[in-house]
């Protein structure tokens, strides 16, 4: 990939992310997370909107996120900066029309690109449910994504999406959520670190 890592955002004043994949993998939490720690924990201004298919568990779902210095007028995104999809399903109904500029997450053992689609985008593959596996629970995919997603953009800081996880997570299970967390991060700063880029 020619883009410099990781992915900076720069100055934006707003920024547009959407998260998707299926009911149950805690997509939604991931979203209210990343809008935590925008707004308690880096003070900005955030909204968050979700969307569900017609099943309570399997089917696609959607956060949209907007983070923005100033007013938020309009809470949908309108050009996404950044979209993270966790299943084949959520890529096909809520990534293909993503605009050329932005950067494209994806869940590698779960969604297979479109290859001709995909072609002069932007594209970053984390092992996301394969970290999580790891670490005995595939419930925490949603955290290790987070992880690899502050490790590869700049869309919320590090610290502060950690802060975000420890307030936002189910009591007990901290400990376990950092660690995917972490288990994320470490792995885009690997990503990064062959590619000759910069980590933070």
């Amino acid at each position: 990939m020619a883009q410099r890592v990781p992915w900076d955002l720069g100055k934006k004043e707003r920024t547009e992310v959407k998260l998707g994949g299926f009911g149950g993998q805690g997509i939604i939490l991931a979203g209210v997370i990343l809008g935590r720690a925008a707004t308690v924990y880096a003070k900005r201004n955030a909204v968050m909107s979700q969307s569900f298919g017609p099943e309570s568990r399997g089917g696609a779902c959607m956060a949209e996120i907007i983070i923005a210095d100033g007013e938020i007028a309009y809470p949908r995104p309108i050009a996404p900066d950044i979209v993270v999809m966790m299943s084949q399903e959520a890529y096909g109904t809520y990534a293909k029309s993503r605009p050329q500029h932005s950067l494209l997450i994806v869940d590698e053992d779960l969604v297979k690109l479109d290859e001709d689609l995909e072609k002069g985008k932007a594209v970053l593959k984390a092992p996301a449910t394969r970290l999580a596996e790891g670490l005995g629970r595939r419930m925490v995919a949603n955290i290790a994504m987070l992880g690899f997603l502050c490790g590869c953009t700049t869309v919320v800081s590090v610290a502060a999406t950690r802060e975000a996880v420890k307030a936002s997570v189910p009591k007990g299970t901290e400990e376990l959520n950092l660690k995917a967390f972490d288990a994320g991060h470490e792995q885009a700063r690997k990503i990064f670190s062959e590619a000759g880029g910069e980590n933070r």
